[in-house]
């Protein structure tokens, strides 16, 4: 939750060879907690979450992200403007808004922006809400930053940070249910977390992303079922094996 630096990060998947088989292609978009500030970038939860999803069979691409830190719901859309995206996308993820309200955001604001971001969301996604997926963010009220003074001197209140986060996590998970966007609290196990940090004292640890991704996994992977591409995918009960 710093002021935007540097360039978004942007990870590719490559091009399939010709008559093979594509792999499912997944867009993250979001923030700092998306492109894993503080982390290697195998730690970062979309990348988790890839990797457990081929661990259950189907066949997924690293993810292609779009998102940097500091980013607000604003600063998001002009860096998805700005990105050379390729859609169709088997699925898409949005967790954004730490700095909205970090920042002392409008609340409405933030809910039309981030209502806008879903629909592109599911525009990149072939207009199909069932493969976007959207991820409330943390309370980083309970991280050890938290109880550092702010520039001027003042310190911050723990619980008042939790109420805000709790009202914007709200504006979203509305604008999500209102879409058809499948909706995934990371929120709570945040709030157990709040040692599980990375050197900054306020972004997660690669532990605290595992535990994310253990939630995400499950909505992620009925996303892609739910792609163009699911006539080719066996079901969740198939992939178990029958006699």
């Amino acid at each position: 939750m710093t002021e935007p630096t540097g360039t978004p990060s942007r990870d590719a998947t490559s091009t399939c060879e010709v008559g093979a088989a594509r792999p499912l292609r997944v867009l993250a978009l979001g923030d700092s907690y998306t492109v894993g500030e503080g982390v290697a970038s195998d730690e970062r939860w979309p990348t988790r979450v890839a990797a457990t999803l081929r661990e259950r069979g189907l066949e997924v691409a690293e993810p292609e992200i779009v998102a940097a830190t500091g980013w607000t719901t604003d600063e998001l859309a002009a860096g998805i403007e700005a990105a050379d995206l390729d859609p169709p996308y088997d699925a898409v993820t949005l967790l954004i808004g730490v700095n909205n309200q970090y920042r002392g955001g409008d609340l409405e604001v933030y809910r039309r922006e981030h209502a806008d971001l879903l629909d592109q969301a599911i525009a990149f996604a072939g207009g199909e809400p069932a493969r976007v997926v959207a991820v409330s963010f943390p309370d980083w009220g309970v991280t050890p930053f938290a109880t550092q003074p702010r520039p001027d001197g003042a310190g911050r209140d723990p619980a008042q940070i939790a109420l805000e986060v709790d009202a914007f996590n709200e504006a979203a998970r509305a604008t999500a249910h209102g879409a058809g966007v499948a909706w995934v609290d990371v929120t709570l196990t945040s709030r157990t977390q709040g040692d599980l940090v990375a050197d900054d004292r306020l972004h997660p640890s690669g532990d605290a992303y595992a535990a994310w991704a253990d939630l995400i996994a499950p909505a992620l992977e009925d996303a892609l079922r739910a792609s163009a591409s699911r006539a080719a995918l066996p079901t969740r009960d198939s992939r178990r094996g029958t006699l």
